[in-house]
């Protein structure tokens, strides 16, 4: 049976992250709330809890979790290399909702599925989130939904649909806007072959983007109608 914590209580908040931190250490799962929809954690560097994680919404391999940091410098720890360009997006949207496709350290020792040699980072703008990614250090973290259902927006969305697959629900109201981050595949920059792409529109659009990549972000594609 899951446990759950209203964040938004004092007298939870403190239990509800030792939990949370416990669970993470065990390898479980954790709903958390972000600045963008609620989401759901599992030790990035065990490939055990991703494939726990992966399977509580119904998803394989082929759709590796994006990773939750708690600051640039763990970023850097993550990717094999952040280009100038990188930097300006970072320094522009972070924290907040742009998850950046790089290619990934490859010292590291993990498994988030078939990445392709590649890592999705993020840093969150949500005080709950960055605490526990602070005390746990990066987080697999996907939206806290069954394949092919909207995003959770509050705690009871997420427990409706991924129930005892998680030990802890950490409740912190509902989503402000309930829009998923916006996700670009920066990869091109490092071997210099492609510009970036646009790989889901989200929180940061298009029109930002443009004003700090220029001539580097893929064109738009002319029957592109932005709802992708």
């Amino acid at each position: 049976m899951y446990e759950l914590f209203d964040c938004r209580d004092s007298e939870q908040l403190l239990p509800g992250m030792r939990k949370a931190r416990q669970a993470i250490a065990r390898g479980e799962l954790v709903v958390l709330p972000t600045d963008t929809v609620y989401g759901v954690a599992a030790d990035a560097f065990s490939a055990d809890a991703v494939a726990r994680l992966l399977a509580a919404k119904g998803r394989d391999r082929q759709s590796p979790p994006p990773v939750l940091v708690a600051g640039v410098n763990t970023m850097r720890a993550l990717v094999a290399e952040v280009p100038a360009a990188v930097e300006r997006l970072v320094e522009a949207f972070w924290p907040g909702g742009l998850t950046i496709v790089l290619p990934a350290q490859p010292s590291l020792s993990w498994d988030l599925g078939d990445t392709g040699g590649t890592v999705a980072v993020r840093m969150p703008a949500d005080r709950i989130a960055l605490e526990l990614l602070e005390e746990c250090g990066p987080l697999a973290v996907s939206s806290a939904n069954l394949t092919k259902r909207s995003a959770a927006v509050d705690v009871d969305d997420a427990a409706r649909m991924l129930g005892d697959s998680v030990a802890v629900y950490l409740d912190g109201g509902p989503s402000r806007d309930g829009v998923a981050s916006t996700i670009i595949d920066a990869t091109g920059l490092v071997s210099g072959a492609r510009p970036v792409r646009i790989l889901r529109r989200g929180a940061v659009s298009r029109s930002e983007l443009e004003e700090i990549l220029g001539d580097l972000l893929e064109p738009e594609a002319p029957d592109d109608d932005g709802s992708a």
